[in-house]
C-alpha cells in the first residue's frame, strides 16, 4: 500500500471521527460529555457550551473532508497539523482542571498525536511531489 493510500485512509478516519464527535455534541450534548475526563461539570444549563464544542468539531471534520475530496493534499497536511492543536488543548484543559490523567493522555493526547502524525505523513508525501525534478524543456528547432 502506498504512502498516499495510507494517508488517505488515516485522514478519512480523522474526518469521520471528528464529524461524529461534532454531531454527537450538537445532537446529544449531555450524553457526549461523560468520557472527556473533566471531574465536574458547571452547574446549570451548559448545553450551549457543549454545542459550541460540537460546532467546532463539525467544522474541523468538514474542512478535512473537503480537502480530501478536492485533492488539495498539501493543504490537507497543514490543516491536519493545525487541527491537532484542538485535542492537545483539550488535554491541557483536562489536566489543568484536575481531571482524569488517563482520559487526558489516552483520549485527547493520543488523538492529537494521531492527527499530527497523519498531517506530517501527508506533508512528507506531498514534499516528494514538490521535490521531483522538473522535466527538461524540449529542444527548439533553430
Amino acid at each position: 500500500m502506498s504512502l498516499k493510500n495510507v494517508n488517505t485512509v488515516l485522514a478519512t478516519a480523522c474526518a469521520l471521527f471528528v464529524l461524529y464527535l461534532g454531531l454527537s455534541f450538537i445532537l446529544a450534548p449531555e450524553a457526549s460529555t461523560h468520557g472527556v475526563g473533566l471531574p465536574t461539570w458547571p452547574a446549570g444549563n451548559g448545553d450551549g457550551f457543549l454545542i459550541m464544542k460540537g460546532t467546532r468539531e463539525l467544522s474541523m471534520g468538514l474542512v478535512i473532508g473537503i480537502l480530501l475530496v478536492t485533492g488539495h493534499r498539501r493543504a490537507l497536511g497543514w490543516v491536519l497539523l493545525m487541527e491537532a492543536v484542538a485535542p492537545f488543548g483539550d488535554m491541557i484543559n483536562v489536566l489543568a482542571h484536575h481531571g482524569s490523567i488517563a482520559a487526558a493522555f489516552g483520549i485527547h493526547g493520543l488523538t492529537s498525536a494521531l492527527i499530527a502524525v497523519t498531517g506530517l505523513l501527508t506533508l512528507r508525501e506531498t514534499s516528494k511531489v514538490h521535490q521531483a525534478p522538473a522535466l527538461a524543456p524540449a529542444a527548439q528547432p533553430s
